[in-house]
């Protein structure tokens, strides 16, 4: 498919870039998981995205927080038993994706957006599924965690200063969708897919899919999203301003520009920026393209170059991007 969009008057045809939206974007570490609170997130996600007019976009997002809380509702009704996580990630899926909708079209009322339900194909075999690793639901203390563990027959772990609980998450394989998506934006729509990592499922030798209990990382598979539609840039929009050396330490600084080898040569937490790393390296590696972590709030700049930490394939290229790499260090 083009990835060149409508023209915007002035500079050409415009590039595609996916933007996926986390941290803050959709809901603050810690605060209650209110429609409200979800509402009010995805205005402001709105706002940003609406002031973009160098790309077209397709918009993925998180799950985490709404899954697991649809998980514990599911728990505590006894009158069936508790809905698959794959159910949960569609209802999710459709959940955010309503409200973003709605969202994004009070701050863009000229730009038809449409949410996809994305399945994603995922290996049956992948050790994922014994080792559960991706954070779910509300947070804990230590002591709430163990006591909803013995409770529900959950696995929980550490999640920076609190406890959460953890399900498997395995490697995204396959867009079941694509040729959907690639239609709607060649058609103009601003389309929101993949969310909450997509739907996991698993192909059967006769052709037949079935889903799976896991929650598939949203980065990872915003990252085979962009790959498989042939964008330029992906973009992983986060409630920080770029990637840390060093973070959580007197001297950490932000890393302004960075190859998929110098970033992969620094230490990162496996649930929070590990991830996120780990996916704009592959997508760089894989494509040739520019990948970016950095605040949602300055997204016009992480289009650009000009803000977060900017990842290319070569290191002359990404400093000569970033100029003097002023707002940080140039790994």
């Amino acid at each position: 498919m083009s990835t060149a969009g409508e023209l915007d008057g002035s500079a050409g045809p415009r590039p595609l870039a996916v933007v996926a939206l986390g941290g803050n974007a959709l809901l603050r570490r810690g605060e209650p998981l209110s429609a409200a609170n979800q509402a009010r997130a995805a205005r402001g996600a709105a706002r940003a995205l609406a002031g973009v007019g160098t790309h077209r976009l397709v918009v993925t997002h998180g799950n985490g927080p709404q899954v697991g809380l649809l998980a514990l509702m599911g728990e505590a009704f006894h009158g069936a038993p508790p809905y698959p996580l794959d159910v949960l990630d569609s209802e999710t899926e459709g959940q955010i994706g309503y409200v973003l909708e709605l969202e994004i079209g009070n701050a863009m009322p000229a730009q038809e957006t449409v949410t996809v339900l994305t399945r994603v194909v995922v290996d049956a075999e992948d050790p994922a599924f014994s080792e559960p690793s991706k954070f779910v639901g509300p947070v804990y203390t230590e002591a709430e965690a163990r006591s909803a563990a013995e409770q529900h027959g959950w696995s929980v772990a550490r999640d920076g200063d609190a406890w959460r609980r953890v399900v498997p998450s395995p490697e995204p394989r396959r867009i079941v969708e694509l040729r959907a998506i690639e239609r709607l934006i060649d058609d103009g729509f601003l389309v929101l897919c993949a969310g909450g990592g997509g739907i996991p499922v698993i192909e059967h030798p006769d052709g037949r899919q079935s889903g799976v209990e896991a929650v598939i990382d949203k980065d990872l598979a915003s990252a085979l999203l962009a790959s498989a539609l042939g964008v330029e840039t992906l973009v992983l929009a986060t409630d920080v301003e770029a990637v840390y050396e060093g973070y959580g330490t007197p001297e950490q600084r932000p890393i302004a520009a960075a190859t998929p080898a110098t970033l992969r040569s620094e230490r990162f937490t496996s649930g929070s920026m590990g991830p996120k790393v780990e996916a704009v390296c592959r997508f760089v590696e894989s494509t040739g393209g520019r990948g970016v972590i950095g605040s949602l709030n300055e997204i016009e700049a992480l289009l650009d170059g000009r803000a977060g930490t900017q990842v290319l394939p070569d290191q002359r290229q990404a400093l000569t991007d970033k100029g003097d790499a002023s707002h940080g260090r140039a790994a």
